[in-house]
Formats: C-alpha cells, structure tokens, sequence
C-alpha cells in the first residue's frame, strides 16, 4: 500500500540542511497496524504527514497504492488524499464555528457526497461513536475525550483506506484512551482499515503489528 524510498526531507539554514528525514526505506502492507515510536524531534510527526500527502519531500520517491506521489500534481495528491486516508491529530483540529454534526460531515462535503447520503453516513458514525446527544453542540462545549472521539469519528466517516493518528490518545485519560486504541484495533481488525500511528507510549505502541523506531530522522529499527 505504501513504499518509500530513500525519501528525504531536510531545512537549509544558513546555507547547511539540516535533515527532518534521512533516506528513509519503509513498506506498509495493506491491512497492517504500525506504530512509529521515537524521541521528540527525531521526525515522527514529520513521517506522518509525508505519508499523509500534507508535507512535501526533498528528496527519494512515495508509491501510495501503486500511484507515484512524487510524480503527481497537487491536484491527484489531494484526491487521493481526500478519496483514501483518515487522520486523527493530537490537537483535535475541530472546526469551532461548525457543531459535532457539521464537523462529522466535513469530509462527505469535500467527496461531494449527495446531501441525502450525508445524513444517512453521519447518522450511523454518530450512532456508533454514542455520540448522537451532542451533535448539536460546539467543540468548545465537549471534554478532551469528547472531543478526540468526534476528531476520529471525522477522521472516519468517509470510510478511509489509511487511518493516520498523531498521539491519538496524548490528551485523554487512561480509560479513555484504551478506549480509543480498542477501537482502532477493531477498525484495523474487522474493517481492514491500515492505520499507522505516532504514540510516545509502549503500551499504545504494542497494540500495533510493528514498531518502528526513529531517531534523528532516520529509521533506526
């Protein structure tokens, strides 16, 4: 599903590049559930957002379900992106100005879903994410957890192939961010849905079929 190769990504400052990514060499299979672990700084949240088509690249090429992504306008990157990868960040990134539904229903908007499939879509993941009592309130209204939970249940609505999580469950509590690995496990189990995730715990890490471990840029295992 994903092949990079010898991908790079670096800043030049003051005339020297410093790397953000060095030769990197990772296959991702359909189907698995990865988690990238590594020290603050050493390019995990950088790695994501290549994958997910949000950062560009310096140097190397990216096959993302056989389409090489370095080849590509922006204009294929972003159906691509639009038509296949969920993402889940840290910071929730809830529109504050739209409610739980509005914000639900972002990602249908942009696939140019009919109005009458949108409902029907939005309807059954608030349903399953028991969170139909606060559709109508804004984000600022809802806890962390709460808040998290409808970051994921956008992330999924429009029923992507990839699912990519930044610290998924960096500001949830204990309980509630077992319940949201439970559900990524279930996801990746009976959806099929391949989901790479960024965590800096090891107990979230080993809910994951692999580890791969980052160290200044470069895939150290």
């Amino acid at each position: 599903m994903i092949e990079l190769q010898h991908l790079s990504k670096w800043i030049t400052i003051g005339g020297a590049k410093t790397y953000l990514l060095k030769d990197i060499n990772l296959t991702i299979k359909q189907g698995e559930f990865v988690s990238v672990m590594g020290p603050s700084g050493s390019g995990k949240s950088t790695l994501l957002n290549v994958i997910g088509m949000l950062d560009e690249f310096d140097e190397g090429e990216y096959f993302f379900m056989s389409e090489p992504v370095h080849k590509l306008k922006e204009k294929h990157r972003s159906q691509l992106y639009k038509q296949y990868i969920g993402f889940v960040f840290q910071a929730y990134h809830l529109i504050d100005e739209l409610t739980v539904y509005e914000n639900i229903e972002t990602p249908l908007i942009y696939q140019n879903s009919k109005t009458s499939e949108r409902k029907a879509i939005v309807a059954d993941v608030l349903d399953r994410f028991n969170i139909v009592g606060k559709k109508d309130l804004f984000p600022t209204q809802l806890s962390g957890g709460q808040q998290q939970l409808v970051g994921i249940a956008r992330a999924l609505v429009a029923n992507p192939r990839l699912l990519l999580a930044d610290e998924p469950t960096g500001n949830l509590n204990s309980k509630q961010g077992e319940e949201i690995m439970e559900l990524f496990t279930k996801l990746n189990k009976e959806d099929g849905v391949t989901i790479i995730q960024v965590t800096h715990s090891e107990k979230n890490a080993e809910y994951g079929s692999r580890i791969i471990n980052l160290l200044d840029g470069r895939i150290e295992s």
